[in-house]
């Protein structure tokens, strides 16, 4: 096999490095391999010869503040940012080299097991399989109390790095291999405490959410791992949904499974999954020169970065995969019953049931002395999931009676699910004004419907930051209420083609018939509130039916929440009850998406998980 050595250009416009290892002729088959905290690519090297794949084309990436990427020895701004970075590595790979994610494989090790899990669960790429070594769900900090102590001194004193305590002795019991790792002067002992602390809470949501990943999955752990516990592999690998999962336990193994003495017995594992993954051919589907699938007929999502007659080494990568058209994510059930059994149900069924009396005093002290806070009085009046609510969230202006009311509004505007919501209408406008540029481009007029607007704060503030394109909206609420507070923005934003009225997102008749027909339409923080997938499938399906041929649908959802039972517990909704909602997974959502029409192109998330915007076609 041929080896290579290239960069791409990430999310940001950083170029990191990796190397291929491609066979004589081309392949239709990919291995991409992520290396572990401290390492670099180069130290696949033998792993890869091991293997003998010979008719398949292997990747490896160094990733940011690793190897030959650049940026500070194991730092990142956080790791949700090293998780993009895996994905337009990804990206770039199957577009510079025409391959389908259908027919790769992903094996990841320790931190980068996490990151790559992560990609996983939230963008639900239908990849052939997933193989994690020693994933790093729960690294063993031997100082009690590690973790609150780095929370700590991160607060008081800012960025900094703690020092890796792990010598070569406890990553492999075979002497020439940990006498290479000391003398190899790309790996370095330091780790930034923000992704120290970020590959914890990660590592929670992953833990509690193994559930929605049905990928194809290969557990392999080392009984005597200094590094991280078996306990957190073998509870993440019992809550996997996956058709095809197996783990293998190998007992006084250490970490640095794919260096140790026996490390053979892990590689001829390794490879024994990734034949299983790939009983017949390949499929040989032809990829156009844009990178995309010729059969598939999908067009690029916007914000796509530089045009096709640009895209070199070390360049932007498309938005599109080319991906198998019509091929969901590897499944032995279908998704579009969800709301019927599943994991997402009984956690719904245990919330909507009696219980959480330890939440009793939080309840009462929000009912009286939370009542100083504009944000809570304003919750308890119109239901914390309403439309009003949301707007003034996204107004974030703390307000109250006295300074202790404004006090308990700014850490009511502050917790973690209203800081998604507001980075959630960040990429709602971003990714709103990428499609309409597109549209515009392509010299279609612009008209937007937004079915569950509230005051329609986001599509206006984005009509207004493009004032050279033409363009109409046209936004419904079920609320009068909502529709007088859109009115009276668009109003004084000088939008005169701007209409608000009363409409129900679920009357799928009357979505239909919407005249003028719009070519994007948005559907944002609406389904999220439903547990039901009928109504929801129905709604979609008059959305499509609705836009013109080609129509762009931009959609959200909230496919997890670390507050969940507090707002069950606690908060009201718009009707006066209690706030209980059922998440939705991503390939959920997706599932029903595609079921009423639709392809999706693109999506972005926000960094603790919680919320995601995504961009689809008719």
């Amino acid at each position: 096999m041929k080896e290579i050595e290239e960069t791409f250009r990430t999310w940001d416009g950083v170029k990191l490095f990796y190397r291929a290892w491609l066979p004589s002729k081309p392949a239709r088959k990919a291995l991409l391999l992520f290396h572990r905290g401290h390492e670099h690519s180069a130290r696949w090297r033998e792993t890869i010869e091991a293997l003998d794949l010979e008719d398949f084309a292997v990747f490896a990436w160094d990733a940011r503040g690793h190897g030959r990427s650049p940026g500070e020895r194991g730092s990142a701004e956080r790791l949700s940012a090293i998780v993009e970075d895996g994905q337009a590595f990804v990206w770039y790979v199957s577009w510079k080299h025409r391959l389908l994610l259908q027919n790769m494989i992903v094996l990841a090790h320790s931190v980068g097991a996490v990151s790559v899990t992560a990609w996983v669960l939230d963008q639900t790429p239908p990849i052939r399989g997933l193989i994690l070594a020693t994933p790093a769900f729960r690294v063993k900090l031997y100082v009690p109390f590690a973790v609150p102590l780095l929370r700590l001194k991160q607060k008081l004193f800012g960025p900094g790095y703690v020092k890796s305590y792990v010598k070569s002795k406890v990553l492999t019991h075979d002497d020439e291999q940990a006498s290479r790792y000391d003398a190899d002067e790309f790996i370095f002992r330091q780790i930034a405490v923000n992704i120290l602390l970020d590959l914890d809470d990660t590592s929670t949501r992953l833990l509690a959410d193994a559930p929605a990943i049905r990928v194809p999955t290969l557990l392999l752990a080392a009984g005597s791992d200094w590094v991280v516990k078996l306990s957190a592999q073998q509870q993440f690998f019992r809550g996997l949904s996956s058709p095809v999962k197996q783990m293998q336990v190998y007992p006084g193994l250490f970490h640095a499974l794919f260096h140790e003495k026996d490390r053979q017995l892990v590689i001829n594992r390794v490879r024994d999954f990734i034949l299983e993954r790939f009983p017949e051919p390949s499929e040989d589907i032809a990829i156009d020169s844009a990178g995309q699938q010729t059969a598939n007929g999908a067009v690029r999502s916007p914000g796509s970065g530089r045009p096709d007659d640009e895209l070199t080494e070390g360049s932007a990568v498309p938005s599109v995969l080319p991906t198998e058209a019509g091929t969901p994510n590897r499944s032995e059930f279908s998704l579009l019953d969800a709301d019927k059994s599943g994991h997402t149900k009984d956690e719904y069924d245990r919330l909507s049931a009696p219980g959480g009396l330890r939440f009793a005093p939080v309840r009462l002290a929000l009912k009286t002395v939370g009542r100083l806070s504009k944000g809570i009085q304003l919750g308890w009046r119109t239901g914390f999931d309403s439309g009003t609510t949301l707007d003034y969230v996204y107004e974030n202006k703390a307000q109250g009676i006295t300074r202790l009311g404004g006090w308990i509004d700014r850490a009511y505007l502050n917790s973690i699910g209203w800081r998604g919501i507001r980075q959630r209408r960040i990429h709602l406008e971003r990714l709103l004004g990428s499609v309409i540029e597109t549209e515009h481009q392509e010299g279609e007029r612009i008209h937007i419907l937004d079915i569950a607007a509230g005051a329609g704060r986001y599509v206006i503030e984005t009509m207004r930051s493009l004032p050279e394109i033409p363009a109409s909206a046209l936004l419904w609420d079920y609320k009068q209420e909502n529709v007088d507070a859109a009115t009276r923005l668009a109003k004084d934003s000088g939008l005169s083609t701007v209409t608000a009225v009363r409409g129900d997102a679920f009357d799928r008749a009357a979505l239909a018939a919407v005249k003028p027909r719009p070519n994007i339409a948005i559907v944002s923080g609406l389904y999220e509130l439903f547990p039901a997938n009928e109504p929801v499938l129905n709604s979609l399906c008059g959305l499509a039916e609705a836009l013109q041929p080609g129509g762009w649908l931009i959609y959200t959802n909230q496919p997890w929440h670390p507050q969940l039972e507090f707002i069950a517990r606690v908060l009201t909704n718009r009707e006066g009850k209690p706030w209980i909602m059922r998440r939705r997974t991503q390939a959920e959502i997706d599932e029903l998406v595609k079921a009423a029409g639709f392809v999706k192109l693109s999506m972005d998330i926000d960094q603790w998980g919680i919320f995601t915007v995504s961009v689809a076609r008719t």
